[in-house]
């Protein structure tokens, strides 16, 4: 029998990673075919990376060694192959997937231990590649591939999916893999494949010729039934546009539900949702939310600057239209997440901090998401001419790999980033990423948020000047933000070089935190030092704009903001905060702010003990479900618990 090893390398998060899907898809096609089922032994598949010298040896003796790339195994990948062929030079070495690069002219001369690449959709071109290797062993009619000799014309798609084999339904995934129970396994899925938008930024696109093909609906129902059967906890579903097919989406979903309402299995089911969203999905992902298997809808945007968007060929929906739709979803307390990249080229730093100010000003927006651009392998962005137009400039990085834990990250993989182009300098990509930190932390993770509303409303206050103000202070004035600022400018700078965005603090647990995320925490760690902080900032921000507030209504909000907080040092069950002014109908119902005494209580969203744990609920799991703070529709009104006591 020809032995075959495989890689699909992936990282491990709290004891879950993924089955290694794409070797299996193509396993189970390759089986199909007679030849090659009774000729070839398909190995375990290598998932760990700690496990990689095991791997190595495990090769010596391997005929074939197929290596599924992406941008987060890259590295490691190289690695195995190159060591395998020192050890074993006899193997075959094939890569495909996503990170083989189109534009491949000195490949082999940079990489000589490999010995073919394969281009596009793998499991007819490979299942070729296997048949031939039984014969002359010569490759030059075989369609996708590319040697150092030669490159053979591109494989048509696969039209019929239903021609592909599950790699579920035929158990072939769990061939793969070993069975433990330290290792809880978790799925990526496809229902179609696809993707009808060209966006510069992104390789989906390009890599599926945009032509939308489907798994028929009784393969997909099956495949749930498995994961339940399977006891799958998290489903992955990469497609890139769920929720395109709105009536079949929504029986997919369907489906999903009443699978995890009676077995208690997919507990997730995470879909990247179609790019432009719609009060069409609003059906499908409140199915999803019956169950509780829904975190969040995507409302796309990107940037909101018109220039930005036709040069990266994203159509975005309207803002006024996307204003609506978080209304919409708010209203059916659907949970959504908005991204934004930034660096794309066309932005300016005036054109993202107006965006952003654009975004925030919007109070029914979810979570927010902020980004660098990465230029991937095979991406539009990518291409040669399509970067002289714009002038892009790219820095190799350590790719950021958020919440994960220091030591699983040993063999560094790398992205490439933009840090410059025509429509912005390196130093205002720099001011760009200081603007989207100060937004981040202090306004969508509630430090600020209602603060610097109140200064809007009363005053005249854009945000973005409220925020830009807010900067002059920590870079000028020592506070509790000065060295939340001084922490940012290091950590910018460092990654900007080229040296990665990791940011580890010995006081936040041994967890890769996003740099808002670790500010919110160590900001909220002190009720009488935020208070005393905003007191003191807002001092500044009054003599500077010649702005006079009173301060009993000043000192009031700042109360009242930091109720809204989910801060660690709070353990009560019910909280509770006596106020002199009507501030919920003053947010919430856009009354006219008057005194009045009020008592506002809610149920505390976090109560743990464990301090490592009490920062994973509140924004690494708790993130995209607001955890860490209270919106102020949510307060009840009523008689504190003093005096309900006077009273009785």
């Amino acid at each position: 029998m020809i032995k075959v090893s495989s890689s699909q390398f992936n990282y491990t998060y709290n004891n879950e990673t993924r089955f290694p899907y794409s070797i299996g898809t193509l396993v189970a096609y390759f089986r199909t075919k007679l030849e090659i089922a009774e000729n070839f032994n398909f190995e375990k598949t290598f998932v760990f990376r700690d496990k990689l010298d095991e791997y190595i040896k495990k090769c010596h003796d391997s005929d074939i060694l197929l290596c599924s790339c992406y941008a987060w195994n890259w590295e490691i990948t190289k690695i195995l192959a190159q060591e395998v062929k020192k050890l074993n030079p006899n193997c075959m070495i094939i890569f495909g997937g996503p990170q083989v690069p189109n534009f491949s002219q000195n490949f082999f001369d940079e990489h000589p231990y490999v010995d073919m690449l394969v281009h596009g959709e793998g499991e007819y071109i490979l299942a070729n590649v296997l048949e031939e290797f039984l014969n002359k062993k010569n490759y030059l009619q075989i369609k996708g591939i590319q040697t150092k000799d030669f490159r053979t014309e591109p494989e048509p798609r696969i039209n019929d999916l239903d021609k592909l084999p599950s790699p579920f339904l035929t158990n072939t995934v769990w061939d793969l893999v070993d069975k433990t129970d330290e290792i809880r396994w978790i799925s990526s899925w496809e229902t179609n494949r696809g993707c009808p938008y060209q966006c510069t930024f992104c390789d989906w696109g390009s890599a599926t010729a945009t032509k939308m093909r489907k798994w028929s609906e009784s393969k997909l129902y099956k495949e749930i039934e498995w994961f339940a059967e399977n006891k799958i906890p998290y489903i992955d579903c990469c497609d890139a546009n769920f929720g395109i097919y709105q009536e079949r989406d929504l029986e997919i979903a369907k489906k999903a539900t009443q699978s995890a309402m009676e077995t208690g299995y997919p507990q997730v089911f995470r879909p990247t949702w179609a790019k432009v969203s719609s009060e069409k999905i609003i059906p499908i992902a409140k199915e999803l939310q019956k169950s509780g298997i829904l975190r969040a809808v995507t409302l796309a945007l990107q940037s909101l600057d018109e220039n930005t968007l036709d040069i990266v060929k994203r159509a975005n929906i309207k803002f006024d239209k996307f204003t609506e739709l978080t209304a919409e979803f708010r209203r059916n307390e659907i949970p959504t997440y908005t991204e934004m990249i930034m660096g794309m080229p066309g932005e300016t730093l005036e054109s993202w901090k107006k965006g952003l100010d654009t975004l925030i000003s919007d109070s029914k927006i979810g979570t927010i998401y902020i980004y660098n651009c990465g230029v991937f392998q095979n991406a539009p962005m990518n291409v040669p001419e399509y970067r002289k137009q714009y002038e892009i400039e790219t820095i190799r990085s350590p790719i950021y790999l958020t919440h994960v834990a220091s030591e699983e990250n040993q063999i560094i993989e790398y992205e490439n980033i933009i840090t410059s182009s025509s429509s912005f300098t390196k130093d205002e990509l720099k001011e760009m990423y200081l603007f989207s930190w100060m937004v981040l932390s202090f306004h969508h993770l509630g430090i600020f948020e209602y603060i610097a509303t109140f200064y809007k409303r009363e005053h005249n206050l854009p945000l973005k000047k409220f925020y830009e103000t807010v900067l002059e202070y920590s870079r000028t004035t020592e506070s509790i933000f000065s060295k939340e600022y001084k922490k940012t400018i290091e950590h910018r700078d460092k990654g900007y070089d080229g040296l990665g965005w990791d940011h580890f603090d010995p006081n936040l647990g041994d967890i890769n935190w996003p740099m808002e995320e670790a500010t919110w925490f160590r900001l909220t760690s002190n009720i009488n030092e935020l208070s005393d902080g905003i007191k003191n900032l807002l001092v500044f921000l009054e003599n500077k704009l010649e702005i006079k507030t009173d301060t009993g209504i000043l000192n009031d909000l700042i109360k009242f903001q930091i109720f809204l907080l989910t801060m660690k040092e709070d353990k009560r069950e019910q909280k509770e905060e006596n106020l002199d002014f009507n501030w919920k109908d003053y947010f919430v119902n856009n009354k006219k702010l008057e005194q009045s005494k009020v008592c506002y209580t809610y149920k505390n969203q976090i109560l743990e003990n464990d301090d490592v744990q009490w920062l994973i609920k509140t924004l690494w799991y708790g993130r995209s479900g607001t955890k860490y703070k209270l919106r102020p529709e949510a307060l009840e009104e009523g008689k504190s618990e003093m005096a309900k006591l006077i009273t009785n």
